[in-house]
């Protein structure tokens, strides 16, 4: 074969081969499956965050009754999408726990987002989301928000997974309550304070009110930072022996031992579990604060992660003129302190509390953790015993109710506490002061 046909051979050889690849790939397609975003997150978030033992795992999770929300795969999306939130507040604001394409309207974004509640400043939504600490990514955040933004769906997977690197903690911050106008009342603050990583901090700190004459108040409202367990404002039984003026105190020593000085000394004033309530007292009644009134401030928070996080409170107290004031109020706190709960079992714990005059009980709200799940008061003794007049299923922010029309009880009658816990761990729990154990105490105001 000459040398000029064998070049042209060669050439044709090449045109073959490259026609046949050509063939090849035009009948040949490869087809790349796209994983639904909210496939991812359930995968990468809800599964390692949310649907865990306690949490949204199960309906046996001590808190289900309280969020009635489960977050497992197959059941989550059906359980957020369209559905309306327990939270009251939320509820209220025509909110979903996801609304597709609307995230100030979607209740989920507010519980795990790492601004303060971005909708409103007064609602009350409860702490953070995962509770105690574990916070989201900043990463994870902005997924689930482009998730929700993009419609919500089930199936599309159009969200960019690059948001996922973004692995800086999602630390949600305080929106600080406004300062009452001049003549209207006073604020006091907890000021910053740390909570060691994977510790429980409470601390207290005695401050005296500015007054500097009797005021009378009918309205206290307060403000948190998020994996706040409760919030108490107290005041003392004997003012000669008080702490020192704002230094703050730990319940627990460095060396991890209890410190109870001062703590028979309280008297209950305000606040409870939620940190971020409001609540005001019935027309004509008022609590009567005299000038420098010394109060103990209490905060406890819990922190679950491996960061540092910080602690901060704001309680505004609201004055009403001394000449609208009919009924000077006082407190109660009725605590239960036989708490015995077996592992793994459903326990009703009862108790009778009763008053040796004749009371009006303006406003009612209980305390207790999470293994509770549902905390009722009862009226005990006279014609109306047995009537319930308090119910509760939600530790985290309880119920505050206000009696517009008060509850006389006579001499000799009292309150009944009916509270059921589920002890799903495996340890018995008693009374006691950490989230770990249980409460079990009726908050209110009379006269």
């Amino acid at each position: 074969m000459k040398p000029l046909q064998f070049l042209l051979l060669c050439v044709l050889i090449v045109f073959a081969i490259i026609s046949c690849e050509k063939n090849a790939d035009s009948s040949t397609t490869v087809e790349v499956k796209v994983k639904p975003s909210f496939e991812i997150i359930q995968e990468s978030i809800l599964n390692t965050s949310c649907a865990i033992s306690g949490c949204h795992a199960s309906t046996t999770d001590p808190g289900f009754a309280q969020h009635g929300l489960l977050l497992t795969p197959g059941k989550s999306y059906a359980n957020l999408v369209g559905v309306t939130p327990k939270n009251s507040a939320a509820a209220a604001m025509g909110m979903k726990l996801v609304k597709p394409s609307d995230l100030d309207n979607s209740f989920l974004i507010h519980k795990i987002a790492c601004e303060a509640n971005h909708h409103t400043t007064t609602a009350n939504f409860g702490a953070k989301m995962p509770l105690g600490g574990n916070f989201l990514t900043k990463g994870q955040v902005a997924f689930i928000k482009e998730w929700v933004a993009k419609g919500a769906s089930a199936t599309d997977g159009s969200v960019s997974q690059s948001l996922l690197k973004d692995s800086s903690v999602c630390q949600p911050s305080i929106i600080p309550l406004e300062v009452p106008p001049s003549g209207s009342g006073f604020q006091m603050k907890i000021e910053p304070f740390d909570i060691p990583s994977n510790f429980e901090r409470e601390i207290f700190i005695r401050k005296n009110t500015p007054n500097t004459q009797t005021v009378y108040v009918n309205r206290i409202q307060m403000r948190g930072m998020s994996n706040s367990h409760h919030l108490v404002v107290y005041s003392f039984r004997n003012s000669t022996t008080l702490p020192a003026e704002n230094v703050m105190r730990d319940l627990r020593n460095s060396n991890g031992m209890l410190n109870l000085e001062y703590l028979q000394n309280h008297v209950f004033m305000g606040g409870g579990t939620d940190v971020n309530t409001d609540f005001t007292m019935p027309p004509g009644v008022a609590l009567k604060i005299n000038p420098s009134t010394p109060l103990d401030l209490n905060a406890h928070y819990f922190n679950k992660t491996s960061l540092i996080l910080k602690g901060e409170n704001y309680i505004n107290f609201y004055t009403t003129p001394e000449n609208s004031v009919k009924n000077v109020a006082k407190t109660f706190d009725l605590n239960n302190l036989e708490i015995v709960l077996p592992a793994g079992e459903r326990k009703t714990l009862v108790k009778n509390f009763t008053f040796n005059e004749q009371i009006r009980v303006v406003l009612l709200t209980s305390h207790f953790h999470k293994l509770g799940e549902k905390f009722v008061i009862k009226i005990y003794g006279g014609p109306r015993n047995g009537e319930i007049i308090y119910t509760n299923t939600d530790w985290e922010h309880p119920a505050s109710i206000s009696y517009t029309t008060p509850i006389v009880l006579k001499a000799g009658e009292g309150l009944t506490s009916e509270v059921t816990y589920y002890n799903k761990t495996n340890k018995t729990v008693t009374f006691g002061l950490t989230s770990e154990d249980e409460m079990n105490i009726i908050f209110g105001y009379y006269y």
